[in-house]
């Protein structure tokens, strides 16, 4: 995970003396670790002015003040379920992210803390969507809410809350379309889902979750850009976060947007997800 980024962070300071060009490579590595051009600029123009004022020589300080900063945009977040309540989590994102794998993966991450899960098959435009919870629903014995193929989203979301209701409370955890004709199509669809679960869901127990493939760079601010102003996010879960993910996007959707990250999805199988260690994930896009 994030090698590449720091074998070239340690090549950069191994081989440069501390002046404006070890600060503008940096620049460019930080890009490159998809950081995004605007922060990665604004990073390393503040760290050289502390090494200036402060008359910093040790390079493996200059590393330090680098971890602090981008520890200032990893932001954890905690979801936990409102005991005896209906509870309504929301999971959005374009098509390819792993979406439908990543509501089973936090279905099952819920159901062995003790809590009442049930999926909603709330992308009814997606007939393979669908099959593939309906799947893991049978995996993990899940109970799967599902209406017919094209029929309307927010009624699955809309009758999943009242199930949960009628066991005594526990957790929704709704799978939702990433891709209709247009956007402005999804974005309507994803509001009036959103209606209807604030509606369903007791107060405080609501929670719109993006979902986001750790290998997509810059691309993932924009999406979280565009959800957000949809529906206002309360976290990110990253997907795919393997040795092909640099991981640097989710300091930039911080610094943004100040949306924090919930989950991270390591692998394939069902236990492949934990909670998002701020300091691990920086300390692993560092390579320290």
């Amino acid at each position: 995970m994030a090698g590449f980024f720091a074998n070239k962070l340690k090549e950069l300071f191994s081989s440069s003396k501390i002046d404006s060009e070890l600060f503008e490579d940096m620049t460019d590595i930080l890009v490159e670790g998809d950081v995004g051009a605007k922060l990665a600029f604004s990073i390393s123009d503040e760290l050289e002015e502390i090494c200036k004022e402060q008359k910093i020589t040790d390079q493996e300080k200059i590393v330090d003040l680098l971890e602090e900063k981008l520890l200032e945009m990893a932001k954890p977040v905690t979801f936990t379920p409102c005991e005896g309540k209906t509870n309504i989590y929301m999971l959005l994102g374009v098509n390819g992210v792993g979406k439908t794998t990543s509501a089973a993966k936090i279905a099952n991450y819920y159901r062995e803390k003790g809590n009442n899960v049930i999926l909603a098959a709330a992308d009814t435009f997606r007939a393979a969507a669908e099959e593939q919870l309906q799947m893991h629903g049978r995996n993990l014995d899940i109970r799967v809410v599902a209406h017919q193929h094209g029929s309307d989203p927010s009624a699955v979301v809309f009758d999943a809350a009242d199930a949960c209701r009628a066991s005594g409370g526990g957790l929704v955890i709704a799978d939702t379309a990433g891709r209709l004709h247009n956007k402005e199509n999804l974005v309507k669809e994803l509001q009036k889902i959103d209606r209807i679960a604030q509606q369903k869901a007791d107060e405080g127990c609501y929670k719109k979750i993006l979902v986001i493939d750790g290998t997509t760079g810059q691309n993932a601010v924009r999406q979280a850009e565009v959800f957000n102003e949809a529906v206002s996010l309360d976290g990110v879960v990253i997907t795919k976060y393997d040795s092909t993910a640099k991981g640097g996007m989710i300091y930039s959707i911080y610094n943004e947007l100040k949306i924090p990250v919930a989950f991270v999805c390591t692998g394939e199988k069902y236990p492949d997800i934990r909670l998002f260690d701020p300091v691990e994930y920086t300390k692993t896009f560092l390579g320290r």
